[in-house]
């Protein structure tokens, strides 16, 4: 336990002692069986039994994995955080029929896994499915009795400061348990996986504990561990239960998950981009690019639009766009709210299956006023297959200025404007034409093809 860590526990038994034990003076000092019998101390052992009782309850469930590689001999050790290593970890027993869930970094690309049981009967695992999207996989036993499994509970009622229980196989150690608080929730941009929508706690999580659950004191399953942050002590993520179940599912239904698709490019608003489309920073997602013959062009969806709500749920960033359409099935109809022309419009999107991820362009906030530094030409054929464009007409960028703002912004050789302050340009005139009208001072807003993917930019000209 980290000193942080052994801080908290005294505060919290401290705060306890001083509203539940009598106040004295000093002549009243308390006798050792006055403390002992106090209601203070009536008090933490009531609460140490729930938890306790807790963690008897809980371990029977965890089981530690070890990925058997071609030799069929498991493979020691704590386990890695790195995409598609396998390494040993802890899982989770769903159901009586031992079906097991764990992390699909833990698995790996390994198809047999040694699962060993609290009362260390060993047994051989296989896979059922694996959504390297969530961090998720799905294995099965088959045992000769039914085996104890754990209930989930719901993760939309985690609250932040509530006490939860770590329980996991950390550097070998079978089953131990942590206790700890939720010190967040709805974490995303960890960059773990896909889609992330991650619970916080400080319950400590070490290598080996991926894969396990994460109790609230009801023993209800609320996340599946799946990471720390290895140079932090005190932070470590759950992927919550609702998202879990949704995935083990579809996989004991199909062996995969099948997520819903929209077609569009996407990227944050930053504070000039919502400035010039009239909209507050951080409300909803640009969309940058629609791609043809997907439900998001047949329903109506342009580029330029700003999605702010799915299905009623509030859209803040492009991790959240992508984690709700990823939780509708193909063939399901979203009402998106989207504002254009800061007008508000609701379409309705009968979505497809999901082919790829949407994509985002991350382009550099401008950091100083500069000139824009950019020679352009009209685009030839020769030049569109030099640089892998789809497109016949638009004004390349041609050279970019050393230090200008262009080149502060990620513009480079070889980008295609298709669009200057929301007017298409597809010739140098036209390109040069919008600039013109462009005052010393003002923004200028782009949308640039790179390889036939789209983003948008702003420039602010000092020209």
């Amino acid at each position: 336990m980290t000193r942080y860590q052994t801080v908290s526990r005294l505060s919290i038994i401290l705060l306890v002692f001083s509203v539940f034990l009598p106040s004295t003076t000093a002549a009243e000092v308390p006798t050792a069986a006055a403390l002992t019998d106090s209601p203070g101390i009536r008090m933490l052992e009531e609460i140490q039994t729930v938890i306790t009782d807790l963690a008897e309850q809980a371990k029977p469930s965890v089981v530690n994995l070890f990925p058997l590689p071609s030799s069929g001999r498991p493979r020691e050790g704590p386990g890695d955080r790195t995409p598609n290593s396998s390494g040993s970890g802890s899982g989770l027993i769903v159901d009586s029929d031992g079906h097991i869930v764990t992390n699909n970094h833990v698995v790996g690309d390994a198809v047999e896994i040694e699962v060993r049981l609290s009362d260390k009967t060993k047994l051989i695992a296989q896979v059922i499915g694996k959504d390297p999207d969530t961090d998720l996989a799905l294995l099965k036993v088959t045992a000769d009795r039914p085996l104890p499994s754990a209930r989930f509970g719901d993760s939309t009622t985690v609250k932040v400061g509530q006490w939860v229980l770590a329980v996991g196989n950390p550097f070998g150690l079978d089953r131990t348990v942590t206790l700890g608080v939720v010190s967040g929730i709805g974490r995303e941009n960890v960059n773990l996986s896909r889609y992330e929508n991650f619970i916080q706690t400080d319950a400590s999580i070490n290598p080996g504990n991926s894969g396990g659950p994460l109790f609230n004191l009801r023993g209800e399953v609320i996340g599946i561990n799946t990471a720390i942050i290895n140079f932090a002590q005190g932070i470590g993520f759950a992927i919550p239960s609702n998202m879990a179940k949704q995935v083990i599912d579809q996989l004991l239904a199909k062996g995969k998950v099948v997520r819903g698709w929209l077609g569009v490019g996407i990227q944050p608003l930053t504070a000039e981009l919502a400035k010039k489309f009239g909209v507050t920073e951080g409300e909803g997602v640009l969309v940058n690019e629609v791609f043809e013959k997907d439900p998001a062009a047949a329903a109506g969806i342009k580029p330029g639009d700003i999605i702010v709500k799915i299905d009623g749920a509030v859209v803040d960033s492009p991790n959240k766009l992508s984690r709700l359409i990823g939780t509708l099935a193909p063939g399901a109809t979203s009402k998106i709210e989207v504002v254009r022309d800061l007008k508000h419009l609701t379409l309705d999107v009968p979505l497809s299956e999901r082919r790829d991820a949407a994509v985002v362009a991350s382009i550099p906030q401008a950091r100083s006023e500069m000139k824009l530094g950019l020679d352009v030409q009209d685009l030839t054929a020769g030049l569109a297959d030099k640089f892998k464009l789809r497109e016949s007409k638009g004004v390349l960028i041609t050279k970019v200025e050393s230090s200008s703002l262009a080149q502060a912004e990620g513009l480079r050789e070889g980008d295609l404007i298709k669009e200057v302050n929301r007017a298409e340009v597809s010739s140098v005139g036209e390109f040069t034409s919008a600039i013109s009208r462009v005052r010393r001072g003002d923004t200028v807003l782009l949308r640039v093809l790179r390889e036939n993917r789209a983003f948008y930019v702003v420039l602010k000209s000092t020209d």
